[in-house]
């Protein structure tokens, strides 16, 4: 298999991990996060490691607003506190109300890494690794630094470790 199929692979594979973890997180809270923590850098790596012919503009499927408010709020419910977060700028406005969330940004990775594993099903993985790039640079990369950024914090809150664990162990795809 050449680099670039053992790329796309690797990330076709993380895609599974993470939609599952966020579809049916097994673990309590504090260890949901740990594991996303380890998670979320993998996930980064594989997609910027994508060798794809960038589209202009990849075609991308619609988000149902109700299923993407049913999942928001099934995963704020779920991380209760652990869920706001000031962003860089609020802290120059003092008393400014937390405006980052990590179910939001929980929410939006998974909407944009399960598009991109529906091209997949659709055995088209050429495209998936196009819109996975796409939509990486310019919408979820952002969810992805600022959930690695907040998650980062809880953990050392926790005292927990972040790298805890090889990245072998983490949970497997469903």
């Amino acid at each position: 298999m050449d680099a670039n199929r053992t790329d796309l692979s690797e990330m076709v594979t993380l895609a599974k991990v993470f939609c599952a973890q966020v579809e049916h997180p097994d673990e309590s809270p504090a260890q949901w996060v740990q594991e996303l923590a380890q998670l979320l850098p993998r996930l980064q790596a594989a997609v910027v490691a994508l060798q794809t012919v960038e589209e202009s503009q990849p075609l991308a499927g619609r988000v149902d607003p109700d299923a993407r408010f049913e999942l928001f709020s099934r995963l704020a419910r779920r991380l209760g506190d652990l869920d706001g977060y000031r962003l860089e700028f609020d802290d120059l406005h003092q008393g400014a109300l937390l405006t980052g969330s990590l179910a939001d940004d929980l929410t939006d990775i998974y909407f944009d890494l399960r598009e991109g594993l529906n091209w997949v099903a659709r055995a088209d993985p050429d495209h998936a690794a196009s819109v996975w790039r796409h939509s990486y640079r310019v919408h979820w990369g952002q969810h992805l630094v600022d959930a690695n950024r907040h998650l980062y914090t809880i953990n050392s809150k926790l005292g927990v470790p972040v790298a805890s664990r090889a990245p072998g162990e983490l949970r497997r795809a469903r």
